[in-house]
């Protein structure tokens, strides 16, 4: 499914028709036989699929084409119970008592299976969350791998990565993760907690559960001991049991900044150790002297990437006055080359909304910025008439006042504002009750620095954007969130500094 396409000749964008001087993509399908889908799944608790206790269940849908995908096992507390005790009793026996080389061993091992169903995860993934199968491929699955890989190699170091304080594992891990990145977001929680010394019990989203199963069979696959990584799947409510369960010593928690408020209030008083990275509203900002080429590029990756599913999703952009048309002719003109479609085309560049709820939630806003005065602005875009569909869509003509400017809108939707000095750009930046990240578009190395030291945000991107690595730290201030995943800075939320 082909549904935006230029309607100008650009040599350096792809195939014309001379006729009609529109792009035409031949469909590049990946195929969907290297999957082995089961019709139903279990949870997956002391390294066995079994039944939920209740025998609850729900439909795990392709957000593309709204097919029925499987049917997945919804636990309840009385699951998260058991699934707790499975890992209390593998961090006693066994995990904990393994020394970090054999611990890397299993990480490893873990990783390099993964590399090996590279190929099939990210169908899955792609199929299960609507996310282009590209991204899925190049970005997604690589970066798990990595992730793996990256805290196996710690697992023996621990002592000098916190020399003369002697860290210790927590003992259980109660993780739950969102459906934007649902593969990606397992390994940046699974992973330290493994290598640290701790065993899980995770609960991934409602509308991704897929991947996280088929790791689930990779544990089995890799002869993880029993109990050591637990998923119990369902909706919010199972979250809830897992996050309040008393023998819980870890909460990880990635999702919406209202659910993060509840979490802190359900683990407040308690011993828990708790790490929430939450929603954002990043500012992407692009001074008169950045390449502007360049910047248009890394605008679109900033939002449109993973349809603007992303917590860090440059989502305001703010572009110094004296060349704010030039961008925005570029950046329309770059728009009309976007290809929404089939997630596992290999020619999409924007593929489904997640699921109904989450579409709702754009339109509505959407609407908002158009009621409040916006200009509206997409390309041309025939969606598909079966799933979740959004064009990538700009608003100009944006103020700090308009909801589209300071509510996280999770979408392909772009809000444009001005600015004219650096201070400027630093206050309307820094106007959010989000701290996640933030894009400085410049020729100047001292005004990046000069701008990463004032603006209020966890990850400060300098002429690129929604670049990660599994050895730098990523996190926020304020409403997106306290603690730090990835790097040495992601192991501390994983361990303790003494013997008791």
């Amino acid at each position: 499914m082909v549904s935006t396409r230029s309607t100008t000749s650009d040599p350096g964008s792809g195939p014309t028709s001379a006729s009609t001087g529109i792009f035409d993509y031949a469909p590049a399908p990946e195929s969907r036989s290297v999957l082995n889908l089961r019709s139903s799944y279990g949870l997956f608790i002391d390294g066995e699929f079994v039944d939920p206790v209740a025998g609850g269940s729900f439909k795990s849908i392709s957000p593309a084409s709204e097919e029925v995908l499987a049917e997945i096992a919804e636990g309840d507390a009385a699951d998260v119970d058991l699934a707790v005790q499975a890992a209390r009793r593998a961090y006693t026996r066994t995990w904990s008592r393994l020394s970090g080389r054999e611990r890397g061993k299993y990480l490893f091992r873990i990783a390099r299976i993964l590399q090996e169903r590279s190929r099939e995860l990210a169908v899955l993934e792609s199929l299960d969350n609507g996310k282009p199968i590209r991204e899925s491929r190049d970005v997604d699955i690589p970066q798990v791998a990595a992730n793996f890989f990256y805290y196996a190699g710690w697992a023996d170091k621990l002592d000098y990565a916190f020399p003369g304080k002697a860290p210790r594992p927590l003992g259980v891990a109660g993780q739950v993760i969102p459906w934007n990145f649902p593969l990606l977001m397992l390994s940046w929680k699974i992973a330290p907690a493994l290598a640290c010394g701790n065993t899980v019990v995770l609960k991934p989203a409602e509308t991704t559960p897929l991947t996280a199963l088929l790791f689930a069979e990779i544990c089995q696959q890799a002869d993880l001991p029993p109990g050591v990584v637990n998923i119990v799947t369902g909706a919010g409510e199972t979250g809830r049991a897992l996050v309040a369960h008393p023998d819980i010593d870890k909460v990880a928690f990635t999702g919406s900044t209202d659910v993060g408020r509840q979490i802190a209030k359900t683990v407040a008083g308690t011993r828990k150790k708790v790490t929430l990275e939450l929603g954002g509203k990043a500012a992407n900002i692009v001074f008169d002297d950045a390449p502007i080429d360049q910047a248009v590029e890394g605008i679109v990756d900033g939002i449109f990437f993973n349809q603007g599913h992303v917590c860090c999703a440059g989502s305001r952009l703010l572009v110094q006055e004296s060349i704010a048309e030039d961008v925005l002719a570029r950046l329309k003109r770059r728009m009309t080359t976007l290809r929404v479609g089939d997630p596992l085309d290999k020619n999409t560049d924007v593929g489904a909304i997640n699921s109904a709820e989450q579409l709702a939630k754009i339109r509505e806003l959407s609407d908002v910025g158009e009621q409040e005065g916006a200009g509206r602005w997409s390309p041309p875009c025939d969606l598909p008439s079966n799933g979740f569909w959004f064009p990538p869509t700009i608003f100009t003509g944006v103020t700090q006042a308009h909801r589209i400017a300071r509510e996280e809108i999770f979408g392909p939707v772009l809000s444009v504002l001005t600015f004219r000095t650096p201070a400027e750009a630093v206050e309307k930046a820094n106007n959010t009750p989000f701290g996640l990240s933030a894009g400085v578009w410049t020729d100047k190395g001292s005004r990046s620095l000069w701008m990463a030291d004032k603006l209020r945000a966890g990850v400060v991107w300098a002429n690129t954007f929604n670049k990660f690595d599994p050895a730098s730290p990523f996190g926020g201030y304020k409403e997106s969130g306290y603690g730090r995943e990835g790097g040495r800075h992601g192991l501390e939320g994983y361990l303790r500094w003494d013997a008791s």
